[in-house]
């Protein structure tokens, strides 16, 4: 019996659908590459957005074929799901569980041992669900309030991980920095009973970045409302965590996070992302963007235009906005049309590619450190520090390995390199 996992999503999403496929092992499936063979397929969706849930539509007529060959053919579906898809998807699919569900029935899901499948970058999720209820999010009604895994747990899977080998560790959560857990300390010299301890998300971050080995430590997502002067610190100071941070604003017009209830004015977004700059230099910031949401007028969008040439993203992962049952926005009028939200997301994706261009074209001829993540045509792809998508000449051993490359071309979306110790003709078949 074969089985075959579609995720959609975050990565979150995708990490779960690691731990789903440790389930379906233990009771007797073995995975396949490809969904045509398959006695089994999970699919792990993502209801946040309604372009994710016509993704899932496009995959039925394809199921319904396969159903045609194989009648034993069980099709279920898992991830973040609201109770309106969940009844439409219900004809399509023998079996529907939303994350929540899923993790409830699956006693301990989070101790399940991952078959991790993207070395050497490993996802490890620190929690899951929300408590802020933003206006437009459906994490709370999908994923549930907050909750936070045990630091031992945690700092456990991170220890097996860089054993290993694995080079980059992802810390996942909806909300990385409201992170609270209870670790227990070790005896002092007179041999006193050891306490719980309670940690927020920089203790965790400390405690995992003195763990020995050759490693990056990442996290996302984090909201500004909850940024500390102690995580900045930590970020600081910790040679392990990478100068890269997922900042999402949302909005460049207060009105506009109001509505959100995002809970932080846009002077206070920038006065956190100067005293981060001030303190890790290099940094790269990407940021969390909304296009369209109810009532944003164009004068709201220009503050958004803004903010984009004012900080300078080295990244933007844009939304248009789509109302999703449950969430507060979804009583209010959808009044920007799907033409001017397209509209703007170009705007902001210019602006965006405009600045990386700037930002990259001063990379050109320094060296790099970059983790090798895959390969592609006889190309390496690999990561820089800020999170540079870096295409470089090599064979497929070198991944999973950190490399100092030069820099030789720049793009607004990555960049070009050599490894340092390419002899000549490499060089010119790179160019």
């Amino acid at each position: 019996m074969k089985y075959h996992i579609i995720t959609y999503g975050c990565q979150l999403n995708h990490s779960n659908s690691e731990r789903i496929a440790t389930v379906l092992e233990k009771e007797g499936y073995e995975k396949s590459q490809k969904i045509d063979n398959s006695d089994l397929i999970a699919v792990n969706m993502c209801s946040i957005r309604q372009s994710a849930v016509d993704r899932v539509y496009g995959l039925i007529p394809k199921f319904k074929d396969l159903k045609k060959g194989n009648k034993n053919l069980k099709i279920i579906l898992t991830g973040c799901i609201l109770k309106k898809d969940k009844k439409n998807f219900a004809q399509y699919f023998d079996y529907i569980s939303d994350s929540k569900e899923f993790s409830e029935q699956v006693k301990n899901f989070f101790s399940v041992k991952p078959k991790y499948s993207s070395f050497p970058v490993a996802n490890v999720p620190i929690s899951t669900g929300c408590d802020n209820f933003c206006s437009y999010c459906v994490v709370p009604y999908t994923r549930g309030r907050e909750n936070c895994r045990p630091a031992e747990k945690i700092i456990s899977e991170v220890k097996h991980l860089v054993k290993k080998n694995f080079k980059e560790i992802w810390l996942l959560g909806e909300n990385v920095n409201s992170y609270k857990s209870k670790i227990q300390m070790p005896k002092d010299k007179f041999g006193t009973k050891p306490e719980f301890q309670e940690i927020n998300f920089s203790g965790l971050l400390s405690l995992i970045g003195n763990i020995p080995g050759d490693f990056w430590i990442r996290f996302t997502s984090s909201n500004p409302k909850d940024f500390s002067d102690e995580l900045i610190r930590i970020m600081a100071k910790s040679k392990k965590i990478t100068p890269y941070l997922n900042l999402p604003i949302q909005s460049g017009s207060n009105k506009i996070l109001e509505a959100m209830k995002r809970r932080y004015k846009v002077n206070d977004y920038l006065k956190l992302v100067k005293k981060i700059k001030r303190a890790v230099p290099d940094i790269a910031l990407s940021t969390d963007i909304i296009v369209g949401f109810p009532g944003e007028t164009k004068r709201h969008f220009r503050k958004t235009a803004r903010l984009f040439k004012k900080v300078k993203f080295d990244m933007a992962y844009i939304s248009q906005y789509s109302p999703r049952p449950m969430t507060a926005a979804f009583k209010m009028k959808d009044n920007i049309s799907q033409k001017e939200k397209r509209r703007r997301d170009k705007v902001l994706t210019k602006i965006l590619a405009q600045n990386n261009q700037k930002k990259n074209n001063k990379l050109v001829g320094k060296e790099i450190k970059v983790l090798a993540i895959k390969d592609k045509d006889n190309f390496i792809l690999g990561k820089s520090p800020q999170y540079k998508t870096i295409k470089f000449k090599g064979e497929r051993e070198l991944i999973g390995s950190f490399h100092q490359v030069k820099i030789i071309k720049s793009y607004p979306w990555g960049l070009g390199g050599l490894i340092a110790n390419l002899d000549k003709n490499e060089k010119e078949e790179i160019r």
